[in-house]
């Protein structure tokens, strides 16, 4: 299949409101796909090519792109083994040979494949909604049961894979992807409440554990060899050392745990999160160590165990990492719950999460089974534009543009997000040249004082709360927002909701 007709098929899903619309446009691609052009354009799709990052910034891209093309002659599989290729170049000359290799491919697009081409290549296509809009595309052009395909994707990690498996297989087939051992699976999330007592409400009895400001990892052991990922599925085994090593000595064969990491300082309390994502970095110094704590059990010597209820699964985490488990309580009591909040607070952490014992693990999903708890009333927002600054700030985009997600489309288009406020306070020197580059690159339009950006970075905001407001969409506006730090280990679907936020108007 041509490149062009993939291009196309994105501009048509971009260009309507309509969910069904979206996933009928997308099917209909599905459909007429070669067995080998599936696993490729799903990557493409939602801008994360099958191979992953394959060494190419935006200098490279913009630098090598020359005259497009007038006529479209590029196949799903050209732009794919381009791919390939540009991920087997490295040594000495590498930059020289990726551009090289770009050169040639990119001068057979036409400009919208060239611009289509490119964001793939940064990873900055709109990715949120959109990959539930294929899993149900995925159902409809395969006739599978949503559900089912929905499942497999959670489980394998893969939503390419799903959908070859779903368009080339059986429904047999899909029902059979289970957990594999060193295949990362989508985290659980966390939706949020205001205090334990309301937490406890929405949960029932539950483990009330310490929130850690660190890293979420997830680490899977199959005999000697360990394997560790970060929130977004990303391999950082190599980088983690430490982490593999405390693995290794438990007493277990196959495992998989979900957890965090984070750094502590000579009193042992635990350091800025930043020490934490420094060593995520590739050419990150070990001067600071990282500690694994574990918090769930996916996986435990061939028994896979998210279907079974938390309690039983805290009962095998707790043998399998001993003192490396997170700390907190099985408890109902409202009193019981505000002291181990306290207590994290006290040692330095973020707050709690409250998990309902009888809750099973739903990978990918922000459900109500976990309730975080943050008193200081911080949240997961995403830059929907920024304006330039004056003063002392001229020459930065500085004042930013919050919005929440919206996944049920209250608001407007399901997946989309509702501006909420805006904020300049809390941005050093540091993050403002940070933000003046990071923007300008994912600009889609420009007024005379605001850059528009791609809804793709997350900031996590601290507020005082919320008020009502007729200024915004969402009927509220944030009170005394200030940026705490960028969170580029999160994707613009894990950001907060606009539901979240109205709950605190009835708070």
């Amino acid at each position: 299949m041509l490149m062009a007709e993939v291009v196309d098929a994105a501009a048509a899903v971009t260009a309507t409101t309509s969910r069904r619309a979206k996933m009928e446009i997308l099917a209909a691609l599905l459909r007429r796909l070669d067995a080998d052009e599936i696993a490729p354009t799903v990557g493409f799709l939602v801008g994360r090519a099958r191979q992953g990052r394959v060494g190419v910034g935006w200098r490279g891209v913009s630098d090598v792109m020359g005259e497009p093309a007038d006529v479209a002659t590029l196949e799903i599989g050209d732009v794919d083994a381009l791919f390939d290729r540009l991920l087997g170049v490295s040594g000495a000359g590498s930059a020289a040979a990726r551009s090289a290799e770009l050169r040639a491919v990119t001068s057979r697009a036409t400009v919208s494949e060239q611009d289509f081409i490119g964001r793939v290549l940064l990873g900055e296509m709109r990715t949120g909604a959109l990959e539930g809009v294929l899993a149900d595309a995925v159902a409809a052009a395969s006739d599978a049961p949503g559900a089912i395909v929905r499942r497999a994707v959670m489980l394998s990690g893969d939503l390419g894979a799903t959908a070859r498996l779903a368009l080339t297989g059986t429904v047999d087939d899909l029902e059979a992807v289970g957990l594999v051992v060193g295949t990362p699976v989508q985290p659980m999330l966390a939706s949020a409440a205001a205090d334990p007592a309301s937490a406890l409400v929405v949960t029932g009895r539950a483990s009330v554990e310490f929130k850690l400001d660190g890293a979420r990892i997830q680490v899977h052991r199959s005999g000697d060899e360990v394997r560790v990922f970060t929130r977004n599925l990303a391999d950082i085994t190599h980088r983690v050392p430490e982490v593999v090593e405390v693995v290794r000595g438990f007493p277990v064969r196959d495992v998989i745990l979900d957890g965090e990491t984070l750094s502590l300082d000579e009193d042992g309390a635990p350091r800025p999160f930043q020490d934490t994502m420094s060593r995520f970095g590739a050419d990150a110094p070990r001067t600071v160590l990282l500690k694994p704590w574990f918090f769930d059990v996916l996986h435990v010597d061939g028994q896979d165990l998210i279907d079974r209820p938390l309690i039983e699964r805290i009962e095998v985490l707790t043998r399998v990492v001993g003192e490396h488990r997170v700390p907190g309580e099985l408890t109902d009591d409202p009193a019981v719950a505000q002291r181990v909040s306290t207590e994290s607070l006290t040692a330095g952490h973020e707050g709690i999460v409250v998990k309902g014992v009888d809750s099973f693990y739903a990978a990918g999903r922000r459900g109500k089974s976990w309730v975080k708890v943050k008193p200081v009333h911080t949240y997961d927002l995403v830059v929907l534009a920024c304006e330039w600054g004056s003063g002392r700030r001229t020459g930065w985009l500085s004042n930013l543009h919050l919005g929440a997600l919206d996944p049920a489309g209250e608001f407007g288009e399901p997946g989309a997000f509702v501006m909420v406020g805006k904020t300049f306070k809390g941005l050093t020197d540091a993050l403002l040249r940070w933000q003046t580059e990071r923007f300008t690159q994912i600009e889609v339009r420009r007024t005379r004082g605001t850059v528009f950006v791609e809804p793709l970075t997350v900031v996590e905001i601290a507020i005082d709360g919320v008020q009502r407001s007729s200024r915004y969409p969402g009927g509220l506006a944030l009170r005394f927002a200030r940026v705490k730090r960028y969170r580029e280990d999160k994707s613009a679907g894990e950001a907060d909701t606009i539901q979240v936020l109205r709950a605190m108007l009835r708070g």
